[in-house]
């Protein structure tokens, strides 16, 4: 029997300022379709890139690609960027994080 065909929803944020948590929520509600009620904080982000169930747009993709620079939260070495960058660990979403050109 063929192997499935993953698909995937890649969101390039690259070139993006991405300084705090909330310009990550900011930049990544509209392309993952997050609903006005979203927690906005780590712990609601992992139940909706593992669980789903959240975002009818990450949900109907089997994995979530997500890439950022190298600057700002994804350069720094904080309890709130580690939470963040740790949320992407799972079969169903990758964080990609670029050296700035």
């Amino acid at each position: 029997m063929p192997k499935k065909t993953e698909t995937e929803l890649e969101v390039d944020l690259r070139g993006r300022s991405i300084e705090t948590p909330d310009d990550f929520w900011d930049a990544i509600a509209g392309p993952c379709g997050l609903p006005e009620w979203f927690g906005r904080n780590t712990e609601a982000w992992r139940d909706t890139i593992q669980t789903r169930g959240i975002s009818d747009v990450i949900d109907s993709y089997d994995v979530l690609v997500v890439h950022v620079d190298k600057r700002g939260v994804f350069a720094a070495r904080n309890r709130e960027a580690r939470a963040l960058r740790s949320a992407f660990a799972g079969r169903q979403s990758r964080l990609i994080v670029h050296e700035p050109s």
